[in-house]
């Protein structure tokens, strides 16, 4: 097909929404501000001001009832819309200046920052009763990297939010307990952020070894 012909062809029609989806969206209404389904992969976006009431709808509703927090995470976009693509790595390892240059391993290649907000929290849930499973995601703007915790709803999440909260920043307002979980109190920074160097090197404890003279780093 020609370049021509290809500006002529209809765009192609959004996949119809799942039975799962259908039976979402008419149960959430205006709290699902999008959604997506592609080969049984079902998300849809909720804002973050919505997302307490949007989880207590899916979880509490008959004929969804997702009474499961399987995972929930963290994605740094830098402000893209999902599904970006990010450039090829600049680097190649078979590169002479690379082998011989060991610490270009540690370049951090990073998208261009985009208009959305940056972060997006991502929860997957689970009816372990009607065995189907959902897809939520929330955007949480760079300056205020805050949202709603869903602990009180599913416990699951308490841990969950903490290892949000350690490795990406992200706050969870009401959270009981939200302290680091992998890192040390004084770590600074939070390190799957894509912005965080990956060079960057922080003293973990004293090294009591034989003849130490100096505090451990990682290698």
């Amino acid at each position: 097909m020609s370049a021509a012909e290809e500006q002529k062809a209809p765009a192609a029609a959004p996949p119809e929404p799942s039975a799962l989806l259908q039976k979402v969206i008419a149960r959430l209404g205006p709290l699902a501000a999008e959604h997506h389904s592609f080969r049984g992969d079902d998300r849809i976006h909720v804002a973050r001001e919505n997302i307490l009431a949007a989880a207590r709808a899916l979880r509490d509703s008959p004929e969804l009832g997702f009474d499961l927090l399987l995972d929930l995470t963290c994605v740094d976009y830098f402000g893209q819309p999902d599904g970006f693509q990010s450039p090829p790595e600049t680097w190649d390892r078979k590169h002479n200046l690379v082998s011989k240059r060991a610490e270009w391993r540690h370049r951090v290649n990073l998208p261009a920052r985009g208009d959305a907000p940056r972060f997006a929290v991502v929860y997957h849930l689970v009816s372990t009763r009607l065995l189907h499973r959902l897809r939520v995601k929330c955007r949480v703007p760079e300056d205020d990297p805050a949202i709603a915790s869903l602990s009180g709803l599913w416990p699951g999440a308490n841990w969950l939010e903490r290892e949000t909260f350690d490795l990406y920043g992200i706050r969870f307002e009401g959270h009981p307990d939200l302290r680091r979980i992998y890192l040390y109190e004084e770590f600074v920074g939070h390190p799957l952020r894509k912005d965080y160097a990956k060079h960057d090197e922080q003293p973990l404890e004293p090294y009591a070894g034989p003849g130490a003279q100096e505090p451990r780093r990682p290698h």
